[in-house]
């Protein structure tokens, strides 16, 4: 969208804002600083980089709150189990709601007027369009111009392909659950330092968030980043193991496994109005003020 709008196709916007879990692909860094270089700048649209924290950090650190991610759990007795995603909200909405509060000139908790909004675009296509849904605050108006144009998936990748951008990465954390067994080869295949720290992140949350430990709520099981519920190094990302499609088959919708996703992950990466997880994002103050 920011590509459409720079080049006249919709209409120019005022900002592009990202947010920044702390814990990004450096693929991802750099095709953020490609765009800007090359796309938002020469057509005057600030990219404004906004941020509550880095989420590896948080989540080691047993003195800082954390927003717990959606981790695989293997329970004492057996059965798997998922926790709570509360990343989203945390990482990705509150530090957006942050922003737009400030440039309208009302930063939190002052109220803002009746009236007063900014209009949101929302990049969902229309394969994806039953999760296009409205903003849950009064100063935000949703707005998801690919649908409104018609574009899909498909559209979207011809026309990056045709600017030159055909390897846009898909934009979520180094070491996000939903990934699927084709970025976690990706990872371990191409990038080396980031396989180790995603191995080695993986280790550390076996017992949970370091928090939630320090406070006695301690995880009654294991917790995993990979679907398997193996440590990630052992993790079959080569192929699809009898016990993951047994798990798959818990976990996904009544309409049975999507093999594509367990191959490719959540489609749309970990957008913020467009997560795929099972768990709502959970309200907070930034929400809440109207």
């Amino acid at each position: 969208m920011l590509a459409l709008s720079a080049q006249g196709i919709l209409p120019k916007v005022d900002y592009a804002i990202f947010a920044d879990t702390g814990w990004e692909p450096r693929a991802v860094y750099s095709h953020l600083d490609r765009l800007e270089r090359e796309i938002a700048r020469p057509a005057g649209i600030p990219v404004l980089r906004v941020s509550s924290g880095n989420i590896r950090k948080d989540a080691l650190d047993p003195d800082h709150r954390f927003a717990s991610m959606p981790l695989y759990v293997l329970n004492k007795d057996g059965n798997a189990g998922m926790t709570r995603r509360q990343c989203t909200g945390e990482y990705k909405i509150k530090p957006i709601k942050k922003k737009v509060r400030e440039i309208l000139g009302y930063p939190y908790p002052t109220r803002i007027p009746k009236g007063v909004f900014v209009e949101q675009w929302v990049g969902i296509s229309t394969d994806e369009f039953h999760r296009a849904k409205d903003a849950d605050v009064k100063y935000m108006r949703n707005r998801h111009p690919l649908i409104d144009m018609g574009w899909s998936r498909s559209d979207c990748i011809r026309y990056l392909t045709s600017l030159g951008l055909a390897d846009t990465p898909k934009s979520s954390c180094l070491g996000c659950p939903f990934h699927g067994n084709a970025q976690w080869r990706n990872i371990r295949d191409n990038s080396p330092a980031e396989w180790e720290d995603v191995v080695e992140f993986d280790a550390a949350i076996r017992k949970g968030n370091a928090r939630a430990n320090a406070t006695g709520n301690r995880l009654l099981g294991e917790a995993f980043l990979h679907r398997s519920r193996v440590p990630l190094s052992e993790a079959p990302i080569d192929h699809v193991t009898a016990a993951e499609w047994a798990a798959m088959q818990q976990e996904l919708t009544d309409s049975g496994p999507d093999l594509e996703e367990l191959e490719q992950g959540v489609v749309d990466g970990c957008s913020p109005w467009a997560c795929r997880g099972e768990v709502a994002p959970v309200q907070d103050d930034f929400g809440l003020a109207s």
